[in-house]
């Protein structure tokens, strides 16, 4: 089984992998069910969907029912008015099939505009306050990508407390200086404050050629056991992050096998020599 810790200030220990439920978006029931047996085999007990996720949130309504209890149930919406996030909050739990969400989460909250409505009165986090207040979600978090989300996270917890971020974190992405500096930043805020992070693109390999996409992810990943392996177990060896899986079902059990053989991290040497072995590429710049 994969290990768990506390995810936050919330009270779950969720695993240190988290169902990314992105890979959902555009198959059939059958697939997203035999996807939940994989998930069941190593233990997954947290979901991340969704509204924006296509038909991720109809395909989890089934296992809801099949699995009470069993999963911390997070999604995520885009709206950044309040009356657009209300209408979008009861959406994700008709179609989700539930009274309530443990986790629901402002995403992708990086434009500089679309952020400061969001965060001011009549904005997206009113309506979660609401929400919560109403009993249809538990906790408020924060999502997402690009080399300035850092920083940006930085200036969310600045004016909210929010009880999680999930945000970009591999090998390459952290060689950028810039970026570092803010996630190391961001994650002592929240460290400080029991904030759950959540991380993202683990096993990101590079951006996709034109034209050659061959996996439901939005960025070309590595596909062989051993490249996954140093990727996850690099992402895994921060203490006290968690790690989202990838968005394609068919390499999610090869994510999930290199997180349940987790001991330590690799070594530096071991990470260089996968970077320059499979020409690794940033994926923002």
């Amino acid at each position: 089984m994969i290990g768990k810790a506390e995810f936050g200030r919330t009270g779950h220990k969720s695993t240190r992998v988290i169902f990314g439920a992105a890979s959902l978006g555009r198959v059939t029931q059958k697939v997203a069910d035999q996807t939940l047996e994989v998930l069941l085999r190593y233990g997954v007990n947290h979901i991340d969907t969704a509204s924006g996720y296509g038909d991720s949130e109809l395909r989890i309504a089934s296992w809801l029912k099949r699995e009470p209890g069993h999963f911390f149930l997070a999604t995520k919406g885009d709206r950044r008015d309040e009356k657009g996030a209300r209408e979008e909050i009861q959406r994700s739990l008709d179609r989700l099939g539930v009274a309530r969400v443990d986790l629901w989460q402002i995403h992708a909250l990086a434009d500089p505009i679309e952020w400061d409505q969001a965060l001011s009165p009549g904005g997206a986090l009113d309506a979660a306050l609401w929400a919560r207040a109403e009993g249809l979600i538990r906790w408020i978090g924060v999502t997402g990508h690009g080399a300035q989300i850092a920083a940006t996270h930085r200036r969310s917890l600045d004016r909210f407390d929010f009880d999680s971020v999930l945000l970009p974190y591999n090998y390459v992405t952290m060689q950028n200086a810039y970026y570092r500096e803010n996630f190391e930043a961001v994650v002592k805020t929240c460290q400080e404050r029991n904030v759950a992070v959540q991380t993202i693109k683990s096993i990101a390999h590079r951006p996709w050629m034109e034209h050659d996409h061959t996996r439901t992810t939005w960025y070309q990943p590595f596909e062989s056991q051993d490249d996954i392996d140093l990727a996850v177990w690099w992402a895994m060896g921060r203490r006290g992050i968690f790690v989202n899986s990838v968005g394609d079902v068919d390499l999610l059990p090869l994510v999930l096998d290199a997180a349940k053989r987790f001991h330590e991290p690799p070594e530096e040497g071991a990470m260089q020599a996968l970077v320059e072995r499979s020409q690794t590429e940033p994926l923002f710049v």
